[in-house]
C-alpha cells in the first residue's frame, strides 16, 4: 500500500526532470543510440530530446561517441560508486586504502557484492601495479577469476555462491581461469575466510592478486573484501602482512 502511494504522480512534478530521467534510462538500457532513436524510445519529440541529451552530455551523465550515438557518461558511474560507498563504510575507508597502497606499493581495491555481482567500490592506485581496466570503480568483477571475488565467495554459503557464479557466468580470461564449479569449489575448499586469498594469472597473465575478506561485526553487515594487484607470481611476505593489517583497520571503520 505504501509503495503505491509513493508511486502516485505528485502535483508539483517537474516535467523537464522527469523527461531527462526517461532519456537517461533509455541510454542506460540501450547504449549506442542516436538522438532520433532515444526520442522514439522515450516517447518525446526530437527537439526536446536533443536539448535534454545535450544537457546530460554537458553534465557528464551521457557521452557522445564518434559515430554520433550516445553512451552512459562517467557521472553515472560516480553516483553509483557514491551510493555503494555509503553503505556500511565510514569516511576513513579511502584513507585505509591509500595507506595500504603506499605501504605495499601496489594498487588496492575495495569490493562488495551488489545485485548479485562483485563490484569495485573504491580503489587507490600505486606505481607498482599495472593498470587493470576491468577493476574500475562501479564495474563488475568476475568472482571466479579474481582474488577479490573469491574472498567474497568464501563469506557465502555454497548454494549462494553457486547461484552468483552461475548467474554471472564463468568467462575465460587466461589458460588458468577455472571454468567449472567443481574446480572452483576445490579451490575455495583450500582457502580460509580469515586469511589472505591469492590468485595467480587467472584474471590476467603474469599478474597475481591477493585479497582478504573484511570481518563482519554481525551477520546483517555488508560483506566487503580488499585486494591488491601484483606483477609476477609471488606475493611478498610484507605485502601479505600489510594486507591483513589493512583489513583489520577496515573492520573498525
Amino acid at each position: 500500500m505504501t509503495l503505491d502511494i509513493e508511486r502516485e504522480r505528485p502535483d508539483d512534478l517537474v516535467q523537464s526532470v522527469a523527461r531527462a530521467f526517461r532519456v537517461l534510462e533509455v541510454v542506460t538500457r540501450t547504449p549506442g543510440l542516436p538522438v532520433k532513436a532515444i526520442a522514439r524510445r522515450s516517447g518525446l519529440n526530437l527537439s526536446t530530446t536533443y536539448h535534454l541529451v545535450r544537457t546530460l552530455a554537458y553534465e557528464g551523465y551521457v557521452t557522445r561517441l564518434k559515430d554520433g550515438t550516445y553512451d552512459v557518461g562517467e557521472q553515472v558511474t560516480h553516483r553509483f560508486y557514491e551510493q555503494l560507498g555509503s553503505l556500511g563504510r565510514g569516511p576513513n575507508t579511502r584513507e585505509v586504502l591509500r595507506h595500504l597502497s603506499q605501504t605495499t606499493g601496489y594498487s588496492a581495491y575495495l569490493g562488495r557484492i551488489s545485485a548479485g555481482r562483485v563490484v569495485v567500490v573504491d580503489y587507490a592506485e600505486a606505481p607498482g601495479s599495472p593498470y587493470l581496466e576491468d577493476l574500475e570503480r562501479g564495474l563488475d568483477v568476475s568472482a571466479h577469476a579474481t582474488a577479490l571475488g573469491k574472498a567474497l565467495l568464501l563469506g557465502m554459503s555454497r548454494r549462494e555462491r553457486h547461484e552468483l557464479v552461475i548467474d554471472a557466468g564463468m568467462r575465460k580470461f587466461t589458460a588458468r581461469t577455472p571454468l567449472d564449479l567443481p574446480l572452483l569449489d576445490a579451490q575455495l575448499a583450500r582457502l580460509r575466510a580469515d586469511s589472505v586469498v591469492e590468485e595467480h594469472g587467472e584474471f590476467r597473465d603474469d599478474i597475481t592478486c591477493a585479497a582478504h575478506l573484511v570481518p563482519r561485526r554481525s551477520g546483517d553487515d555488508t560483506m566487503w573484501a580488499v585486494g591488491l594487484s601484483i606483477p609476477g607470481d609471488v606475493v611478498p611476505q610484507h605485502t601479505r602482512r600489510e594486507l591483513s593489517l589493512g583489513v583489520r583497520d577496515l573492520a573498525l571503520v
